[in-house]
């Protein structure tokens, strides 16, 4: 059992690393090169990623797109439907079931059970509604929706991009392009899986001219991936759980890939998470076409075997994506690149640079 504690992940990061707003031109970040046999850390660009990777490496992406889950609500008590109360916040978290989704609602205390909540849009007419049907810890809730002919159309017209709590500021015009990746394509992420976000069309392109495997898994970035860990030792930690699906070519790429021991390449944690997940469930049998549900948590002492290398933004202190990485890379060997990238100005978190561990 690990004598790890959580504060063992914390690192000293001044406030005006925390990138703010992504870069003015997509793929020109700054990259942290790690060496996971010597130790080195190198700094470099993201232009130079697709030289490091081998001919016979498979990359693998989250294709997962994020849907404007921010949405803005009044409350109208059951006893007193005409009269809509203050402006109350909600971030949609995860489907439930027909018409319900799981959510985070604030201010939480004055959002009861059976309360109805009406969505309006621009012009003011009420687009959406819907019935609080459980109330969780931290603000979390249970709705159910009245039925819509289309809800992601309806959440395009009058949701926000749920940007990090981290970002302080509203979310822009520009968000809608730049919190996506390019290839993004199956809705259901209420954030970013944000090592994605540094590809263009043109590096994908360079990627498959060097001879890579490209393959594609969905993982639904929930928001867990933001909550505080309250909890004081690492063998303590519990995750929310997130969907995923992998595809029948994928799962094929990815039995070559191992029967061939060719270099599997992880691009972010949410990549990590689904490919050693669908590995354990396989067991001794090759991995197959399927969907499922993940709460894998990753740190210190896991046994990858999958991943080979792993590209990554850098992460929150004390957070379950850093322990992951950590476990990647090494603890020790993880915290020193963390220190050297705050020391030479790197931007940090989801709208930051990244790092390769290889």
């Amino acid at each position: 059992m690990s004598d790890l504690r959580v504060v063992d992940f914390d690192y000293e990061l001044p406030e005006e690393l925390i990138a703010q707003e992504p870069p003015a031109v997509r793929g020109t970040s700054r990259m942290l090169l790690v060496d996971l046999a010597s130790g080195a850390a190198r700094d470099s660009n993201f232009s130079e990623f697709p030289t490091l990777l081998r001919k016979d490496d498979l990359l693998v992406l989250n294709d997962s797109r994020v849907i404007p889950a921010r949405l803005y609500a009044r409350r109208t008590l059951r006893r007193d439907k005409e009269k809509p109360t203050g402006r109350i916040e909600v971030m949609l978290t995860e489907p439930a079931g027909e018409n319900q989704w799981r959510a985070l609602v604030r201010p939480g205390r004055k959002v009861a059970i059976g309360e109805r909540l009406i969505f309006p849009a621009a012009d003011g007419r009420i687009v959406l509604e819907a019935e609080v049907l459980e109330r969780g810890e931290f603000g979390e809730r249970l709705l159910e929706f009245a039925p819509v002919e289309n809800l992601f159309g309806v959440l395009e017209g009058i949701g926000h991009v749920p940007l990090p709590p981290y970002i302080h500021r509203d979310d822009a015009a520009a968000d809608r392009e730049r919190y996506q990746t390019v290839f993004s394509r199956e809705r259901g992420s209420v954030a970013a899986p944000t090592a994605g976000l540094h590809f263009t069309p043109e590096m994908l392109d360079a990627v498959a001219a060097r001879g890579v495997e490209i393959a594609r898994v969905t993982l639904h970035v929930g928001l867990g991936t933001f909550a505080p860990l309250r909890v004081e030792r690492v063998d303590e930690v519990r995750l929310h759980r997130e969907r995923y699906s992998i595809s029948s070519e994928t799962a094929d790429a990815l039995n070559r890939a191992l029967s061939e021991e060719r270099r599997v390449v992880a691009v972010g944690t949410t990549v990590v998470r689904t490919l050693e997940s669908v590995v354990v469930r396989a067991g001794s049998e090759s991995i197959a076409a399927h969907s499922g549900e993940t709460e894998i948590f990753i740190s210190p002492g896991f046994e990858f075997r999958v991943v080979g290398a792993l590209l990554t933004n850098f992460h929150l202190p004390q957070s379950s994506l850093l322990m992951l990485v950590s476990a990647f890379g090494g603890r020790e060997r993880v915290l020193r690149a963390y220190k050297h990238a705050v020391e030479q100005g790197y931007r940090f978190f989801s709208y930051g640079d990244c790092m390769f561990l290889a």
